[in-house]
């Protein structure tokens, strides 16, 4: 059986209209003549979309029950049972009702897919895993439903239904997306132009990226090598000099001339990863790339042309930047170089040469002893001169037994112990030697430069050539060998520097530690150059530095006062004490000191999120409580306004009871609109930690009773259980009462009828804990905290239910009487709300009297917390 095709409309926020495009699809096919269903449409109460789905065969929902209460789901086995072509079925990240099957509705659609069921189905683009994070950042609602990047991608067809801001925020005020009510809530606080921008451009940027792996997709399937300029993708090669920061910058100005160009930094190693580079130029290099908005990649590769062409076909470049060459003139006659190679193998790709000042300095000589020390090449020396003597005596005393061939190969011997000792130089120096002796020695005539016989010299040519050839081949070979190793000591260093850098909670700190213990220092000091230093010598002023970070022994306050130090970008300075820093050292300090400058950099922006974040924390108060408040505030004052104005009205004739209908309709408007600003008060209150208290001694049995009475028709059948002998409180009964409305007000709301709310009472170990018990949908307990924070409604948009202040200002209110609130999950479904408050247990006058003072003594609210 064929696998059905999936079709997405994606939108780029709620309201552009992908339903409405879904139905159209459909109404489409079916004109075609294709059977087409819906599986499961969500209206929102929008009329035109009502209308599409006339004339559409609809699958009746299935109801599922589920802590008491009823809810409708796609019915997966009747759409399977039905077996349409092709099925509708909206809000693709849809997270099912416990009980209904599978736990998300995109994995009922593979069910349907692998039915051979067509499926064209709509999901907005902030319910897209890899972007939750992001759009909770640009909007501040988190999206608790989210659906795997992949499956969309894996979709065959995705289409963006995507609106201007200001036409959807027409659309939202025209009453075409939300209903009356919750209108203002939605322009005000997630369909801001700045979020319907941001969303927009995450939408086309993420289906981008889509077409770009498409795209891909297509040309591996058709072998498809040459450049298709679809995207301006700049390649900039590094070679890990210090010209690559000219590079860079060149590459970033021709990206930036094409708009959306990608830029890509790639640094080809060669694979016996003995070249020279230094790391601390690709790691500032790296850190550059970075900041300009590229990416930054390695590969290996022996032939530099080569790798640096499949890299940049590869990923579909269009240009490609190289350095120009720094050999002479004489070494590009003989060999073309990587510039000259490349292009003339790039095809299609433009290849940039640009000039920088390295190039003036030509490139660095090569050392050809770098793998000893000077100890073995003195050593090599010593074998040199006091061996060949040695044993040219030896072997004059053999000359009868021994023939020249023999000798030639004791010598060649000889040669090879001093290479291996000493290198190359040594090895040279006895070969020449080895030649002269063996000359004067040991071929006729004896104790004359000259050769008698042909043979011999070229026996003797031979010897010398082949000393040479040994001595060059063992040379290189304890040379790689000493690279090899300093090359696995550089990494490990670097390995385990990243390693402790990534487990510590202050990289910068734990850096500088790792480098002062590799190096067996006795101090590490960071200096940054204060911005308005100038002067002629500020090695060694202390008024131009300052301290960024420091560990060992006492910082030094310049670099000069240090044993050793690393310039880092002009502006930074690592400033070692306790040895000197030896050359071939120097690159990996380098390296410690490139990342020591992002250490600081992360560390200060980090600084600055942290003093950002109350800021942000109160911008979200304030705009939370504007789109909340707005309609609280004006609800209230519409209903008692309205009411006044038609008792006022002689157009109308009111009978006594309508008279009193009217009164009591503002009187519970304006006693609504009053509880409002007292919570509102009371929370400032709470906050800066004045809230006024006057505690008595109090008992629960009168207190609960008081509190449910206040909640008129929506508290009587809420059931109570109260022991008889429970012990007294000591609270202020105004607070517990306001308290515990807000509790039992939550919880009246969210119980089915079926099943109210009930209270119980108890004592234990001198405490007091009263129980409100909902049996309604409950709350994970992930969210408990977030349930207590102010115009926190967890996701319900529902204005008419509140500002989302009750359970805040209830637990700020206990907790400035020195009790708690605390959540649990009610058994069988639900939530329960526990208020512990301290007992009373002494009835005597003197202990009774201290209960009563002790809470007074407490400094109102400010030692508690007002909330969470």
């Amino acid at each position: 059986m064929a696998r059905g095709q999936l079709r997405v409309y994606l939108g780029a926020a709620p309201g552009v209209g992908k339903t409405y495009k879904m139905l159209e699809e459909g109404h489409r096919r079916r004109e075609r003549g294709t059977d087409v269903v819906v599986g499961f449409v969500e209206c929102h109460g929008r009329r035109h979309t009502e209308a599409l789905v006339a004339g559409l065969e609809v699958v009746p929902r299935t109801t599922v029950t589920y802590r008491g209460a009823s809810f409708t789901e796609m019915d997966l086995d009747a759409v399977l049972a039905r077996r349409p072509q092709v099925a509708l079925v909206d809000e693709l990240a849809h997270t099912n009702v416990p009980g209904s099957g599978s736990a998300k509705r995109w994995q009922d659609v593979q069910r349907m897919l692998d039915a051979g069921i067509t499926v064209i189905t709509t999901v907005n683009i902030q319910h897209l895993e890899s972007l939750n994070d992001v759009v909770a950042q640009i909007t501040g609602v988190t999206q608790r439903e989210t659906i795997p990047d992949e499956v969309v991608r894996r979709a065959d067809q995705i289409e963006l239904v995507d609106m201007t801001p200001e036409a959807l925020r027409r659309r939202l005020a025209h009453g075409n997306v939300y209903t009356p009510d919750k209108i203002d809530a939605a322009l005000s606080n997630y369909f801001r132009v700045g979020n319907l921008t941001a969303l927009r451009e995450l939408a086309l940027l993420w289906l981008a990226d889509k077409v770009d792996d498409q795209l891909e997709r297509y040309r591996a399937e058709h072998h498809i090598d040459a450049t298709w300029e679809t995207r301006e993708r700049v390649v900039v090669a590094l070679t890990g000099g210090p010209e690559g920061d000219t590079l860079i910058r060149r590459a970033a100005r021709i990206a930036d001339r094409s708009k959306g160009a990608d830029l890509l930094a790639v640094h080809v190693a060669r694979s016996s990863g003995l070249a020279s580079v230094d790391p601390a130029h690709l790691a500032r290099q790296r850190v550059l790339v970075e900041s300009l908005g590229g990416s930054y990649h390695q590969v290996l590769g022996d032939d530099i042309p080569a790798a640096l062409l499949d890299f940049a076909r590869g990923v579909n470049a269009t240009q490609l930047v190289l350095g120009a060459s720094r050999r002479g003139r004489l070494a590009q006659l003989l060999a073309p170089g990587v510039g000259v190679t490349t292009t003339a193998g790039s095809g299609p790709i433009d290849v940039h040469l640009v000039t920088h000042e390295e190039v003036k300095r030509g490139r660095p000589p090569i050392t050809l002893s770098r793998g000893l020390t000077p100890r073995r090449r003195l050593a090599g020396f010593a074998l040199a001169t006091l061996g060949l003597p040695l044993l040219t005596v030896a072997l004059t005393h053999l000359r009868g037994h021994l023939t020249l061939s023999n000798d030639i190969l004791l010598y060649l011997a000889a040669v090879v112990a001093v290479t291996l000792i000493g290198g190359l130089y040594p090895a040279l120096v006895a070969a020449v030697a080895g030649f002269a002796l063996l000359n004067w020695y040991f071929t006729q005539p004896i104790h004359e430069w000259t050769i008698a016989e042909r043979e011999n010299i070229l026996a003797l040519a031979v010897f010398l050539l082949i000393a040479v050839a040994v001595s060059t081949v063992v040379d290189l070979a304890a040379r790689r060998t000493s690279e090899a190793a300093h090359a696995r000591a550089e990494a490990e260093t670097l390995s385990t520097v990243a390693g402790s850098v990534l487990r510590g909670s202050r990289p910068l700190p734990a850096l500088l530690d790792q480098l002062r213990e590799t190096f067996q220092l006795t101090g590490v000091t960071l200096l940054e150059r204060r911005p308005d230093a100038a002067g002629p010598d500020l090695r060694h002023d202390p008024a131009a530095w300052r301290v960024a970070a420091a560990v060992g022994d006492q910082p030094c306050l310049t670099p000069a006062q240090g044993d050793a130090d690393v310039p880092v970008d002009g502006q930074m300075s690592l400033v070692l004490r306790g040895r000197a820093l030896a050359a071939g050292n120097r690159r990996v300090v380098e390296a410690f000191a490139a990342q020591a400058a992002v250490a600081l950099r992360q560390e200060r922006l980090a600084e600055q999120a942290a003093a950002v974040g109350p800021l942000a924390e109160i911008d979200r108060l304030r705009t939370a409580l504007l789109s909340a408040v707005s309609h609280d505030l004006r609800t209230p004052l519409a209903s008692a306004k309205a009411a006044v104005s038609s008792l006022r009205s002689p157009d109308v004739e009111f009978s006594e009871a309508d008279r009193d209908e009217l009164l009591a309709t503002a009187e519970e408007s304006h006693d609504r609109l009053g509880r409002l600003v007292d919570n509102l008060l009371d929370m400032s209150r709470l906050e800066v930690g004045a809230l006024a208290m006057f505690p008595q001694v109090i008992s629960l049995a009168e207190a609960i009773p008081a509190a449910v009475d206040e909640l008129g028709d929506g508290g009587r059948a809420i059931s109570i259980q109260m022991p008889d002998d429970l012990p007294e409180v000591s609270v202020d009964p105004a607070l517990l009462q306001r308290a515990l409305v807000n509790v039992l007000t939550n919880a009246v709301r969210y119980s089915p009828p079926d099943r109210p709310p009930m209270i119980t009472a108890s004592a234990h170990a001198g405490q007091v804990e009263i129980r409100v018990i909902d049996h309604g949908p409950g709350v994970p307990a992930a969210d408990w905290d977030r349930i207590f924070a102010p115009f926190q409604r967890l996701g319900d948009r529902d204005n008419s239910t509140g500002v989302g202040l009750g359970l805040a200002l209830s637990r700020g209110l206990v907790e400035a009487m020195g009790g708690t609130v605390d959540p649990d999950a009610t058994p069988g479904g639900g939530l329960t709300m526990i208020l512990t408050l301290s007992a009373i247990s002494s009835p005597h006058t003197d202990d009774l009297d201290d209960a009563i003072l002790e809470p007074a003594r407490q400094t109102p609210a400010s030692d508690n917390g007002a909330s969470s």
